[in-house]
């Protein structure tokens, strides 16, 4: 049985046949590959570095299993010597990266790959793959926090994402940006992530009364009762709880809140938050769900809506203002030579780089510049080495320290970056004179 998360075939046909002709022809010096984003889409005005945990266990498992290699053979497009050769292939190159919760801009390299030509080059569509998405979840999760820093909020998005893997692991890049937990309960298991919930508007449909409803589910869960009010009326339904709240507490079982998701969140919120002080539940958070994003959480805080708590749920999970990214992984020096790309809107900048980052006084961002591994820079060396010898560095990184490191790098973004309307932001990335020198060269020495 071919495993779909970690076969060496998730990737395009044109890589294998690249290379059994590189294999062929003996093609197997150093190459040095990069991903990066071209531009930022307009709707960010920075990223967050994600997904580099994947993609160096996707590198350390590389192989093809013999179920594998037999499939190849039968299609009839690869010779017995490069199917031999790829029998014995693992990855045994370098991976210098920036660690995962790490701001960054257009034209920086997020992660390079140095290893030989062929392993180099079979590897790019899985590598993109795998940071791509947790990039995208990470940056709009990121956003979230910004808007609603003292809010609740949670991944609700596994039944909309793309898929199993792509629930999980937005359910990671959202913890790893802020979020304080998803509802997904494999996440929990894969990554120790908190687990958050309430209960569906089918479980009150199931019963003939909604307040037996709300019995039935406080019993069942008396360590994490939530009641979902708007099954029917909202309002109506807050005064039940109201009613239920003070039986259940002689009972030891003690009501959390109440959660929101459909009509104008805003207004059912006041209401309900009325309903419950009045009933001397001023300790009773609201949670909302049902199409919430940034915008959303911010408008409702810049009017004081009366909600604690938010679940993020389709527009997180498919990035939905921002659903991809215009990146790449491209060779950028072969067999010690620099390469470039020419082509028209997708140029690229040769050689092995290394992003220089400055800071002021309190810490805040104040300009990157992109320059030639040798060249040096001011400020703080961004990219890491994460991986020698096809071995990881070091052991690693618990969730929690990247949460860390994401909570710092959002604290330290200047003001016209925090905001959320589309923009570029004036954050300044410079390519520098020794990498703008280096093209130069090359534009003319093959034009």
């Amino acid at each position: 049985m071919i495993d779909s998360i970690r076969s060496a075939l998730l990737t395009d046909l044109y890589q294998l046949t690249m290379l059994q002709g590189y294999v062929q022809h003996g093609m197997e010096g150093t190459a040095v590959f990069e991903f990066f984003v071209r531009r930022l889409p307009p709707q960010r005005r920075f990223l967050v570095a994600a997904g580099v945990e994947q993609v160096l266990t996707f590198l350390e498992g590389l192989r093809f299993t013999p179920e594998e290699l037999e499939w190849l053979d039968g299609t009839g497009r690869f010779q017995p010597q490069f199917l031999d050769y790829l029998s014995r292939l693992r990855f045994t190159g370098d991976v210098d990266a920036l660690p995962e919760g790490t701001v960054f801009f257009a034209d920086e390299p997020v992660l390079r790959v140095t290893a030989p030509l062929p392993q180099a080059q079979l590897v790019e569509s899985r590598l993109i793959n795998l940071l791509h998405l947790q990039i995208l979840v990470a940056s709009k999760a990121a956003r979230c926090v910004l808007a609603g820093p003292d809010k609740l909020l949670v991944d609700f998005g596994l039944r909309r994402a793309h898929g199993a893997e792509a629930a999980l692991l937005a359910a990671r890049a959202g913890y790893l940006a802020g979020l304080a937990g998803t509802a997904t309960v494999a996440a929990g298991l894969l990554f120790d992530i908190p687990l958050y919930g309430t209960m569906a508007h089918s479980f009150v449909e199931a019963h003939e009364d909604e307040l037996l409803a709300f019995e039935h589910f406080a019993y069942a869960n008396p360590g994490s009762v939530v009641l979902l009010l708007d099954t029917y009326d909202t309002e109506a339904a807050a005064r039940k709880a109201a009613r239920l709240a003070p039986r259940l507490r002689s009972r030891g079982i003690a009501l959390k809140g109440v959660r929101i998701d459909s009509g104008d969140l805003a207004e059912h919120a006041r209401r309900v938050r009325r309903i419950l002080d009045e009933a001397g539940l001023g300790e009773l958070s609201i949670f909302a769900s049902g199409g919430i994003d940034e915008h959303l959480i911010a408008e409702h805080r810049r009017q004081g809506v009366p909600i604690d708590g938010y679940g993020v749920g389709t527009l997180l999970d498919t990035s939905a203002d921002a659903p991809y990214l215009d990146c790449a992984y491209k060779l950028m020096e072969y067999g010690g030579r620099p390469r470039r790309k020419r082509s028209e809107g997708k140029a690229t900048w040769p050689g092995r780089k290394q992003v220089w980052r400055r800071r002021d006084e309190a810490g805040l961002l104040l300009g990157d510049a992109v320059a030639l591994e040798e060249e040096g820079g001011e400020g703080e060396a961004l990219l890491r080495p994460a991986m020698r010898g096809g071995h990881r560095v070091e052991a690693p990184e618990p969730l929690e320290a990247l949460r860390r490191r994401a909570a710092r790098e959002l604290e330290a973004l200047p003001p016209p970056l925090r905001e959320l309307a589309p923009g570029e932001g004036g954050y300044p990335v410079t390519i520098s004179p020794g990498l703008q020198a280096l093209a130069r060269e090359l534009d003319e020495r093959t034009a």
